[in-house]
């Protein structure tokens, strides 16, 4: 702790806030002054960065990469910020594709790595109205080059505005990120305001870096995402879905839902689950447990599936609208089974979801499965567990039972049998499946009505 404050006055010392920056120029933490070593970087990232300096350009590690180094955290992405054009970037690298339109992008493939590296950008300092932009104020194209510090300035967060020059090695910083990440704070750069309108996205962004990191959103960038969540309904459901995923796969998907409920930002992602969540016992219960057990999966290095949270999210409405259905077998004239029900319910929660945050549809297709299968496990005589054992999604569907009957959304006895029956030796199986009770019902005999055809017909 004594550390920690002696390190906070002599940034103060050294470095205000934006004014101050603007006027004395960037503050520059020499080698000795920071704790970032390239050996904790990726080597294709620094291969990218010295072949850049080489070649006569300017070279810089940026953004998160810079920001988790600092923290001593290990970086998932590492990006690259240059003078170089992408053209001259793909001249330098026999393995570089250029991508983009909204702005071109140059990534260096090095197996299943990709550094991604863009040429300096300018246009967006806060005050500056960017190249184009939508009625409400959302950048649509931003393709404007510019200098380092242009750079810095047009973007979001301090913490993410920080650069690890290559040549010289020392820490570049011209919007108060160094303060702000020993006050541990999460603050916009420019108006607040007007950078949500230009991006709404970016109030996302701020809970999941305030989450992911355990810092708070500095009160003026903070005030506004109240407001202005409605924003969200601009972008497109693609790219809600992304951000939905590296909010909800990091670890920290419970913390992450309270705060999106705090900020009334998760009626913007998931409008129907909202609503049930206000309007239902026990749903609240059922998502929280099932996303503290996504979070520890993610802990103990398990896989996870978007498909899962997916069918967690939506499960009370589907399953209110499968308990509510009436519909009937046309020629029958019975209602519907259940899990033909569950099926179509599935399909309608699904369809209304797609128009707030879209998937791909092969995770909504497994999400579906998972609800469908759910009365299947009632079904225990006979060789029917076996068979159930092997269908693709039986694992996925167990652990959806399990987490029901964790919360009473499920029978518990039902839940404790299947995962016996998953544990003990072929035996021991037999004789589960022959001591299954009944429940009275008769069994159903199979209709000797084709063999009476035939006999009549000889």
């Amino acid at each position: 702790m004594r550390m920690n404050r002696k390190r906070s006055g002599w940034i103060k010392r050294l470095f205000s806030r934006k004014e101050s920056s603007r006027k004395n120029g960037p503050l520059i933490l020499e080698r000795s002054k920071h704790s970032i070593s390239r050996r904790k970087m990726s080597r294709n990232a620094v291969k990218v960065l010295n072949r850049l300096n080489q070649g006569g350009y300017s070279a810089y590690l940026v953004g998160g990469g810079v920001r988790d180094l600092m923290l001593d955290r290990s970086p998932k992405d590492f990006d690259v910020a240059t003078d170089a054009t992408p053209e001259q970037v793909k001249a330098l690298f026999r393995n570089c594709r250029l991508i983009g339109r909204r702005f071109r992008l140059a990534h260096v493939h090095f197996g299943r790595e990709i550094i991604e590296v863009a040429t300096f950008r300018s246009g967006q300092d806060g005050t500056a109205k960017p190249a184009e932009q939508s009625e409400q104020g959302m950048v649509l194209r931003d393709n404007i080059y510019g200098t380092l510090e242009e750079d810095a300035w047009r973007r979001d967060f301090t913490i993410n505005a920080l650069y690890y020059n290559i040549d010289g090695f020392s820490v570049v910083d011209y919007t108060g990120g160094v303060a702000d990440i020993d006050a541990r704070l999460i603050r916009m750069i420019g108006d607040p305001e007007q950078r949500y309108h230009e991006d709404p996205v970016r109030m996302l962004r701020a809970v999941r870096f305030a989450v992911k990191l355990g810092f708070n959103i500095e009160q003026s960038s903070e005030q506004p995402i109240f407001k202005l969540g409605n924003l969200l309904e601009q972008i497109p459901q693609a790219r809600l879905y992304e951000e939905f995923l590296k909010m909800f796969q990091a670890g920290c998907a419970l913390e992450t839902f309270e705060k999106l409920r705090h900020y009334s930002l998760f009626q913007y992602l998931f409008p129907h689950t909202n609503r049930m969540l206000d309007e239902a016992d026990g749903a609240l219960t059922f998502l929280s447990r099932a996303l503290e057990n996504t979070d520890l999966r993610v802990a103990a290095g398990k896989p996870i599936t978007p498909a899962f949270l997916i069918a967690a999210l939506l499960w009370e409405e589907v399953r209110q609208l499968a308990a509510s259905s009436q519909a009937k077998h046309p020629e029958s004239g019975e209602r519907l089974p259940l899990n033909v029900r569950l099926h179509h319910a599935g399909r309608d929660a699904l369809r209304a979801q797609r128009k707030s945050l879209s998937m791909p549809k092969r995770f909504a297709i497994m999400a579906q499965e998972i609800w469908e299968l759910q009365p299947r496990f009632e079904r225990r005589r006979g060789r029917q567990p076996e068979k159930f054992m092997e269908h693709k999604r039986f694992r996925a569907a167990y652990d959806f039972l399990v987490l029901r009957a964790e919360v009473g959304d499920g029978d518990k006895k039902l839940a404790d049998w299947w995962t016996e029956y998953q544990e003990v030796d072929s035996a021991a199986r037999i004789k589960m499946v022959r001591d299954v009770p009944n429940n009275g019902k008769p069994r159903k005999r199979r209709s000797r009505s084709r063999k009476k055809k035939i006999v009549s017909s000889e």
